[in-house]
């Protein structure tokens, strides 16, 4: 059995070999392409191996290439990776060998992998959301240009039809009047993608086992209802409710020692889309 410790960069990949004695076996580093992994495999002739690597964007590409090639790889947390080996160099290398031992010693602090059908669910709804950012940030843009032109928003809604008249009768000079006019366009274009994602959403929510239970809870709606499903998965995960309130992040961090007990601020665990 060989023992792999891997730290992915955006560009190289670098793999650090132990044997069952912890000896060095290989050092190297590989591009963290479909090619590069496949010639990795082949080098040590498809012997077993566990591997690790910290939990970042691309492990899961990695993780799935490898285990295709019959790799058992983890997807470590990052940060309880650290606390279990603080280092005083850090160095790509060190970090591979870090992870390397780590999985030799069978300490390696995994985190749940989501199956591609969740992946799936997350990224419709996490897209919804980033469109939704993009268009309030250029409301909040043609909000800003009104009033460094000392025009204050009298109706409710600057975006209906009643602020939309408001804005073309509006004296405001080149080239914040055209700055205006493509905000304008932009969003009427990303209101068209937020209502196909959210008629897509619906449809899979109907179906959804979690979905019409969440939208019992009051202020929660189908959307917010499918988009908490798909980042918390498979719910029987969680042994407890207070393992699955830890998940969220949204339970205050805990400073004890002795008599004394303080309660601080949220922890922020897990995907920031379910808090």
């Amino acid at each position: 059995m060989f023992y792999a410790g891997l730290d992915l960069s955006r560009k190289r990949l670098d793999v650090y070999l132990l044997d069952d004695a912890g000896e060095t076996v290989d050092v190297r580093a590989i591009g963290p392409d479909v090619n590069g992994l496949r010639s990795l495999a082949m080098t040590l002739g498809y012997a077993p191996v566990r591997a690790a690597i910290e939990s970042m964007n691309g492990a899961r590409f990695v993780h799935d290439q490898l285990e295709f090639q019959s790799w058992d790889v983890e997807v470590a947390d990052a940060a309880k990776v650290k606390g279990l080996a603080p280092l005083a160099c850090k160095t790509d290398k060190i970090d591979a060998w870090v992870l390397a031992e780590l999985a030799r010693r069978d300490l390696v602090p995994a985190v749940w992998l989501p199956t591609p059908g969740v992946r799936a669910e997350r990224e419709r709804a996490r897209f919804r959301l980033h469109l939704v950012r993009h268009r309030t940030a250029l409301k909040n843009r043609i909000h800003a240009t009104l009033i460094a032109f000392g025009h204050p928003c009298p109706v409710s809604d600057l975006f209906g039809q009643a602020g939309r008249q408001l804005l073309g009768r509006l004296a405001i000079p080149e080239p914040w009047s055209g700055s205006i006019a493509c905000s304008l366009a932009l969003i009427e274009d990303i209101d068209g993608q937020i209502h196909a994602c959210e008629a897509g959403l619906r449809r899979l929510g109907a179906t959804h086992p979690y979905v019409s239970l969440l939208q019992t809870i009051p202020g929660i709606a189908w959307v917010l209802g499918y988009t908490i499903a798909s980042e918390i998965g498979d719910i029987s995960r969680f042994p407890t409710p207070k393992k699955l309130t830890g998940y969220t992040g949204l339970c205050p961090r805990v400073y004890q020692s002795g008599d004394k007990d303080h309660r601080g601020p949220h922890s922020r665990n897990g995907p920031r889309y379910l808090r």
